[in-house]
């Protein structure tokens, strides 16, 4: 079996998802989503989570599966990628997904008591993979299934981690966040 392949086709399949929530953070601001409402003495998601960053991860991962798909040919022949471009509804999935599973998360998060930056471990680093794989295949089913098969999948969850960590480190030593996770 070919690692490299795989790995390339993981990375680039993954691209649209992987940059929804960094877009949402230079957003920033504007209104929360659960519009300060509580539950059981909690918050709902918290302050971190607005429609204008919801909105601009959204848009951000969507048009860059567009900007992918310009510069497909050329680069998928030479890292290896074995998928096809992505159609529009699939770079949608896989943004909004990302951002949905972003919440979903800051929802748990709020229901176990952690408070905004809190570690969560193994829910931080793929929360957002489980919701960009369920929005794609939700609005690209063909494309996901023939996309996502389970080598693919295994790449994803492994490398998925590991980027999230040291991305998240650089930012932290660089002073561009407050926690290194």
């Amino acid at each position: 079996m070919d690692v490299l392949p795989i790995v390339a086709t993981a990375l680039w399949a993954m691209l649209p998802a992987y940059v929804p929530n960094n877009a949402a953070v230079l957003a920033g601001g504007g209104r929360p989503i659960d519009g300060g409402r509580s539950w059981g003495g909690r918050r709902l998601l918290g302050d971190g989570k607005t429609w204008r960053g919801t909105a601009a991860g959204t848009l951000a991962g969507t048009a860059l599966a567009l900007a992918l798909n310009a510069v497909y040919e050329p680069v998928a022949a030479t890292l290896g990628v074995v998928a096809d471009p992505f159609p529009v509804v699939a770079g949608l999935g896989l943004a909004l997904g990302a951002m949905v599973g972003d919440i979903g998360a800051s929802f748990l998060k709020r229901r176990t008591g952690r408070e905004r930056g809190a570690a969560f471990p193994g829910l931080d680093q793929l929360d957002f993979v489980v919701g960009a794989l369920a929005l794609a295949t939700l609005f690209a089913p063909e494309w996901a299934l023939a996309t996502f098969r389970p080598s693919v999948l295994v790449a994803v969850v492994v490398i998925t981690p590991l980027l999230h960590v040291a991305t998240n480190g650089i930012a932290y030593a660089l002073g561009l966040k407050d926690e290194p996770w």
